[in-house]
């Protein structure tokens, strides 16, 4: 499972939560690795003012290599 931390960019490939969300980017929210409790879903926020923030599986999200400020 990748790690990511909170503020880290990611390209997000799939997103089952929503699908307009794919090929978008936007930044982790979570402070610590998700749980049982989203699923160990990911919670990525930012992508759009017509988006909600997202859950997404580690394996739909990829790095950018950038933070948010």
């Amino acid at each position: 499972m990748a790690v990511f931390s909170a503020g880290d960019e990611v390209r997000i490939v799939a997103c089952a939560d929503d699908a307009r969300a794919k090929g978008r980017t936007g930044y982790i929210v979570d402070e610590v690795p998700p749980g049982p409790l989203t699923n160990n879903r990911w919670t990525v926020g930012g992508i759009s003012w017509l988006i909600a923030p997202v859950l997404c599986h580690a394996h739909e999200l990829k790095p950018t290599g950038r933070r948010k400020r």
